[in-house]
C-alpha cells in the first residue's frame, strides 16, 4: 500500500522490512517489553501487513494489521509518538492499516485506558482480559518435555491452529527459530502433541508465549521447562483471565500481574478452547 501526502503533509505506507524494527523499538519505550528478535517473526506473518506513519518525511507512528488467512487478522503496534498524539493523525494512521483486512475479523490487545474508544470509533467487541504476570525463573526443569525439534511442523501447526483463530505457518515457523529462544513440547503415549511452549528473550527478562496445553498439569509440565531457561530472571506470563486454571498456575509460582490487556474482535468472538491458552502468543501479533 502506497499512500500519497495530504495536503498537511502527513502520510502513512507500508513499512519496508527494517522499518519493522522501527516500531518494535517504539514499544519497547512504551514499556511494552517486546522480544529482541521480534521483529523478523513478526515480518514474516505478512509482509504487507506493518504501516508506518510520516509528517513532513518524519516517521511518527506506527500500526500492524497482520492477515491471517482469509477470515482473520490482528491489530497491534499502535503508537504515535507522544508530541503527535490527539491531533488526529493516529486515527488516520489507524484506519488506513484497518483498510489492509478488508473485511476479516480483526483481533487485537487494547490498552485498558483504549478500550472505550476502540469500541466507540472502531467497532470493536471486549471478549476478555489478558492479565500479565511477573515472576522470576529457575528451578530444575521436568523430564517430561522434549525438545520441539523433535516434533514435524505440520503436526505443531495444527496443534497451534486448534488455540488460535487461524493458521499461521508462516508467523510460526519463524518464531519458533528465534535467536536464543527455547521451545519444548509434552507428547501423549501415541506421539500426538498435548501441549507446546516458547521462551524468548525480551528487552527485560524473558517471555513465555504460547503456552498451550490439553491439561492443567501440562502446562505445568512445560512452564517449569521454560522458566528454568531463564535462572534468576525476571519471566512474564500473559494469561487469558477465563482461563481460571492459567491464573492459578501463575499465582501459584509466586508471580503477580503487572499490566493487563482488554482482548477485542471487529466481528464475533472466535470460539477458542481457552482452557487450553495458559500463555498468550503476542500482544502485538495475537
Amino acid at each position: 500500500m502506497r499512500s500519497s501526502v495530504s495536503s498537511d503533509g502527513f502520510l502513512v505506507r507500508t513499512m519496508q522490512q527494517d522499518e519493522v524494527q522501527t516500531a518494535v523499538d517504539w514499544a519497547e519505550q512504551e514499556g511494552w517489553n517486546p522480544g529482541i528478535h521480534d521483529a523478523e517473526a513478526f515480518y514474516a506473518a505478512d509482509p504487507e501487513g506493518f504501516f508506518i506513519a510520516e509528517l513532513d518525511g518524519e516517521p511518527i507512528g506506527s500500526v500492524s494489521v497482520v492477515n491471517y488467512g482469509e477470515a482473520f487478522a490482528f491489530a497491534g503496534l499502535y503508537i504515535l509518538k507522544p508530541e503527535y498524539r490527539n491531533r488526529g493523525y493516529g486515527s488516520r494512521l489507524f484506519a488506513a492499516g484497518m483498510a489492509h483486512a478488508g473485511e476479516r475479523n480483526v483481533g487485537g490487545d487494547g490498552v485498558v485506558a483504549m478500550q472505550e474508544k476502540y469500541r466507540t470509533r472502531s467497532g470493536f467487541t471486549l471478549a476478555y482480559r489478558n492479565i500479565r504476570f511477573e515472576g522470576t525463573g529457575g528451578g530444575s526443569e521436568p523430564k517430561i518435555p522434549v525438545d520441539l525439534e523433535e516434533v514435524p511442523f505440520d503436526r505443531l501447526s495444527a496443534y497451534d491452529a486448534r488455540h488460535f483463530p487461524a493458521p499461521r505457518p508462516r508467523f510460526l515457523a519463524a518464531w519458533i527459530r528465534q535467536e536464543g529462544t527455547v521451545c519444548r513440547a509434552v507428547l501423549a503415549d501415541d506421539g500426538t502433541i498435548a501441549g507446546y511452549g516458547v521462551i524468548r528473550r525480551c528487552h527485560n527478562g524473558h517471555k513465555i508465549g504460547p503456552l498451550f496445553a490439553d491439561t492443567p498439569g501440562i502446562a505445568e509440565d512445560i512452564f517449569l521447562a521454560l522458566a528454568t531457561q531463564a535462572p534468576g530472571q525476571p519471566v512474564y506470563l500473559d494469561t487469558p483471565e477465563p482461563n481460571a486454571a492459567a491464573v492459578a498456575l501463575a499465582r501459584r509460582h509466586g508471580m503477580s500481574p503487572v499490566f493487563e490487556t482488554a482482548r477485542i474482535y471487529t466481528n464475533a468472538i472466535p470460539d477458542l478452547p481457552l482452557g487450553e491458552v495458559f500463555g498468550v502468543t503476542s500482544f502485538e501479533l495475537g
